[in-house]
């Protein structure tokens, strides 16, 4: 009998099909389902085929006599390791966010105590509607993990995002889970120092310059390196997320400030560079609001300074160096080229490279290159929590190759 079990809650929706097969892979990994059967989700598939594939009873009633004196909502919400909602649909991903409990599904999910990961699918405009969005940010900062959907032709014949993931990538994310909740994780012991986010330099009390960078990439890794138990770090620029859970959260404005923060932060064993640092400041920050000259409407003079290198400063320290540097280069053309200049050119170990042409500041999904002295490796277009976690893993191999100890200089 599996030692690991998760308790699946399926949704409604057309993708509900696929959680039969989801159930049957995880089987195959060892992992064992109990499920509860949304009423919109028997609209698609059945108890009978849901009790048929996991082997155990399928529960669908808040108010069934016979369910709640077998296995109380309460006992079932705290039976698993894990509680997974795949599909879960805008409307359950609503429930979970604003606390309701008005059916067995909803219910469960407020009464548990165990970690919770949410794959949502839905119609595209559903996802992308400001209310979900709301919904997702509130529930991702309330520590649920909710993966991003994939993209591609719909069953109501539109196109975007909101498909469910490929099966196997969600029985990867629930067995990525479950590792995290058991035994000693590889960071233990480790401290991660991050930036994340744009920087603003003020023009005067009203203008800045700045950049398009969300931070969610940044906040991603911290979030991933935290799962992996180090104690993280987060010298965050101005963005509007919710901070990772477990992960220390340093408000920053400027370079100037955030290169302070980095430094009052260490010793660190690894440190990530993510932020979008604005190169040049102005050389003097108005005390008033800028106005045209009301002759001729002349503007004025703009002279700038050059801002701090953060991640130079950090990777050619000759005391208190993190053992492990790694940069992003954001580009918009050559990209692996620019990154091998700049890894040479600012003295660090590895570079993340991107190419942000398209829309990947401010999106959700990335494709990058993790660039080395000795190698390049191209990872497959995927969602920034996917990336975050396959860096996170990559951080935690090079690590324990330096002897799993404390690597940062004191």
């Amino acid at each position: 009998m599996s030692s690991k079990r998760i308790l699946l809650i399926i949704g409604g929706g057309i993708a509900a099909y696929k959680s039969l097969e989801l159930i049957r892979e995880l089987s195959r990994r060892g992992v064992a389902s109990r499920c509860i059967l949304t009423k919109a989700g028997a609209e698609f598939v059945t108890p009978l085929s849901v009790s048929a594939l996991s082997g155990e009873k399928c529960f669908t009633d808040l108010f069934s006599l016979d369910d709640e004196a077998e296995m109380g909502h309460i006992q079932l919400s705290r039976s698993a390791d894990l509680v997974v909602a795949c599909p879960a649909t805008a409307d359950l991903l609503a429930k979970a966010a604003q606390g309701h409990a008005n059916d067995l599904a909803s219910t469960t999910l407020m009464a548990t105590d165990k970690p919770v990961l949410m794959v949502p699918a839905m119609n595209v405009r559903m996802w992308e509607h400001a209310a979900t969005k709301r919904n997702v940010e509130t529930l991702r900062g309330d520590g649920v993990h909710v993966m991003n959907p994939d993209e591609g032709a719909m069953a109501c014949g539109e196109f975007g995002s909101g498909r469910l993931p490929d099966v196997a990538v969600i029985a990867d994310a629930i067995e990525h889970q479950l590792d995290m909740l058991s035994g000693p994780k590889p960071l233990d012991g480790q401290h991660a120092l991050i930036t994340a986010g744009p920087t603003r330099e003020p023009l005067d009390p009203v203008r800045y310059l700045s950049n398009h960078s969300s931070g969610k990439q940044g906040y991603a890794i911290a979030g991933a390196l935290a799962a992996l138990g180090a104690r993280v770090t987060l010298v965050s620029g101005p963005v509007s997320l919710s901070p990772p859970r477990g992960v220390d959260v340093v408000p920053v404005e400027t370079a100037r400030e955030m290169l302070q923060a980095c430094e009052e932060a260490l010793p660190a064993d690894v440190f990530i560079s993510v932020a979008a640092v604005a190169d040049w400041r102005p050389s003097m920050a108005a005390a008033k609001k800028l106005k045209l000259k009301d002759e001729g409407k002349t503007l004025p003079s703009l002279a700038l300074s050059e801002n701090p290198d953060i991640l130079s400063t950090l990777s050619k320290k000759e005391k208190g160096r993190p053992g492990l540097v790694i940069g992003f280069a954001a580009e918009t053309h050559d990209v692996e080229q620019l990154a091998r200049a700049k890894m040479k050119r600012k003295g660090c170990d590895w570079i993340v490279a991107n190419d942000v042409s398209g829309d990947v500041m401010g999106g959700d999904v990335n494709e990058v290159a993790l660039v080395t002295p000795d190698s390049v490796e191209h990872w497959p277009r995927m969602d920034k929590i996917a990336v975050a976690r396959q860096l996170a893993e990559r951080i935690a191999e090079a690590l324990k190759g330096q002897g799993g100890e404390q690597v940062a200089a004191e």
